[in-house]
């Protein structure tokens, strides 16, 4: 099969604090290096003819005004947490320069989290001003947005059900501990793969450095880049250093043609 050409931007690549993070000190947070500066996880996905972003996060609109986007198709959710979502609101100013709808793709757990923390713009009686929405819901059926086949490929979160989404030979996975065998099927055969990585240290919900670096042996994509990365795993030059070959750390502006 073939698919269009597409360009991915790496629109931030930090967990739900970023990168600095608040109040701290660390060697990480005070680090010099741009590299080490992360917003929160999100990627802009394009082709010729479409362009989708994957998660609205609290920086959305610093986001898109930093690579200066002024064209937007769709938005596509993995999951309802507020890291992933927050930014929403800001989808207006596309509302208000193409005179149309945002289509929103989510689940519908996504979709019912999206509805209780943005009511005012599921109202029937709207505010004037507020974000026009056209809610979409998905599950494990592949579906097109424009020109662009987007496959849904379900990861655990702990106990969430999270979205993966594998575009063409990109596969795109964020928050995640942990994928059962049957969806590892869809990934494979991809040529560019980006896992979660949240720092060395076990966690509940996320994989560690080690847990990624084993899950893309495992399934043997050539190209490997970790995102979603906290300040607890170390600065960016130094882990890169410490990586296999074919493995690199996202940072935010990242861009990767495929």
């Amino acid at each position: 099969m073939s698919y269009p050409p597409l360009k991915i931007t790496f629109l931030g690549t930090g967990t739900s604090t970023g990168i600095p993070m608040i109040a701290c000190n660390c060697n990480v947070c005070t680090s010099p290096d741009e590299h080490d500066k992360r917003l929160r996880s999100s990627i802009l996905v394009e082709s010729a003819q479409t362009t989708i972003v994957v998660d609205t996060t609290p920086d959305f609109r610093q986001q898109m005004l930093r690579i200066n986007n002024t064209k937007l198709d769709a938005v596509l959710f993995t999951h309802p947490h507020k890291d992933h979502t927050a930014g929403l609101d800001d989808v207006r100013a596309y509302n208000f320069f193409s005179g149309m709808a945002m289509d929103i793709y989510a689940n519908s757990l996504t979709e019912e989290a999206l509805k209780r923390e943005f009511a005012y713009a599921f109202s029937d009686k709207r505010y004037p001003g507020v974000p026009e929405l056209n809610l979409i819901t998905i599950d494990e059926t592949p579906f097109f947005i424009g020109d662009i086949e987007v496959i849904p490929i379900i990861v655990w979160h702990y106990k969430m059900p999270v979205y993966a989404f594998r575009f063409g030979k990109f596969t795109y996975i964020t928050d995640a501990n942990r994928i059962d065998e049957t969806q590892k099927e869809k990934i494979k055969g991809s040529e560019i793969i980006v896992i979660n990585a949240l720092r060395k240290e076990g966690h509940i919900s996320h994989f560690t450095l080690q847990q990624a670096i084993d899950l893309a042996e495992e399934l043997q994509v050539p190209e490997v880049y970790f995102t979603h990365i906290s300040h607890q795993l170390g600065r960016h030059e130094e882990i890169n250093g410490i990586l296999p070959k074919h493995i690199r750390l996202t940072y935010d502006g990242l861009i990767i043609s495929i």
